[in-house]
């Protein structure tokens, strides 16, 4: 029986894993350490209450006794999914960061090196290179974070690295771009459009709206991490980086289209912070743009335009109509 150590598996996509792991590998016995922070849900793990190669420990990895305890009765694969997540709070709290992703990762490869651990997968983000002009991110590229986030992810990949090369602890460093799918915080903007849309709020949009995001589902990352743990067998490679695809640009237009009627306020102007409406006639009736429907599926869709009041800020908008295309696969708008 393989005995595999998942941490932060009560989050979003750690609590995807730890169901991944237990449903496709049946030799596998799944340890989850987890926090239980304000992203950690219990109630993502509380069908498997009861699995009989499934046991839950609270606890942080950055406090050596709780690492030892989830190391109690042997580990063969580590997964560190802990981390500290997202960039507006590493803006108002870098210490917690710092802490979770640099210290705790720091404490968890120490355990592992003294125990003998086979393979340590330290999963990363595709933030860690920073802002990318044209083009994709390689795994090769220079490390560039701009935030406190990105630079203590980026700053636990080459400890990791590290550990790797002075001590011969078996890493495996992913690099995913941005997760999307069920379970996840609504702080991130998918969820959070979806819930700001439901309930008639405004869909908080900052800077010019180009910026292109390459989207993954979660599963599919999940799935991705058991091929780079097969796969990789002679460490030329330590570092991967799991792609989606470029669906969309950050912006309200291409994110995702909901089968409801749309929110009153479509945007948030630039420049003054004011309401977005709409301009009248003044859009292409045959431009059209792909988005992403409730149902993760990309389709085509027209769409309008807004401005604000104040004359300086023009956005774009896809409404809800009946005359929607639908996905072939499941049937939604």
């Amino acid at each position: 029986m393989t005995r595999v150590l998942v941490t932060g598996g009560a989050g979003f996509i750690g609590s995807h894993y730890t169901h991944h792991a237990l449903q496709t590998h049946p030799d596998w016995r799944v340890t989850v350490l987890d926090k239980l922070t304000y992203a950690g849900n219990p109630d993502n793990l509380k069908d498997l209450d009861g699995h009989p190669r499934y046991r839950f420990l609270k606890g942080d990895i950055a406090v050596r006794a709780d690492v030892e305890a989830a190391f109690a009765g042997g580990v063969d694969l580590l997964f560190n999914f802990a981390a500290e997540t997202h960039v507006d709070r590493s803006i108002g709290d870098p210490e917690a960061f710092l802490r979770t992703d640099v210290f705790g990762a720091y404490t968890l490869l120490e355990a592992a090196r003294e125990r003998g651990v086979t393979r340590f997968v330290q999963i990363s983000t595709d933030e860690v290179y920073g802002s990318v002009p044209t083009g994709h991110s390689r795994e090769d590229a220079p490390l560039m974070p701009t935030n406190p986030y990105s630079a203590s992810k980026a700053a636990a990949d080459r400890l990791a690295f590290s550990y790797f090369a002075t001590y011969g602890l078996p890493v495996l460093v992913t690099r995913a771009s941005n997760n999307y799918g069920p379970r996840q915080y609504p702080e991130k903007v998918i969820p959070l459009f979806v819930t700001n849309a439901l309930d008639d709020k405004p869909l908080p949009l900052y800077g010019d709206g180009q910026n292109v995001r390459d989207w993954l589902y979660v599963t599919d990352h999940c799935e991705a991490l058991d091929v780079v743990l097969e796969l990789v067998v002679d460490y030329d490679e330590v570092v991967k980086r799991i792609a989606g695809r470029r669906l969309c640009r950050n912006d309200s237009t291409h994110i995702f289209h909901v089968d409801f009627n749309p929110p009153s306020v479509p945007g948030v102007c630039d420049l003054c912070g004011g309401d977005l409406h709409e301009m009248a006639g003044q859009f292409e009736e045959s431009e059209m743009v792909d988005v992403v429907d409730v149902s993760y599926h990309v389709k085509q869709v027209k769409r309008q335009k807004y401005a604000c009041a104040c004359g300086g800020c023009i956005k774009s908008h896809v409404p809800s109509n009946s005359t929607a295309p639908r996905c072939e696969s499941t049937g939604g708008v």
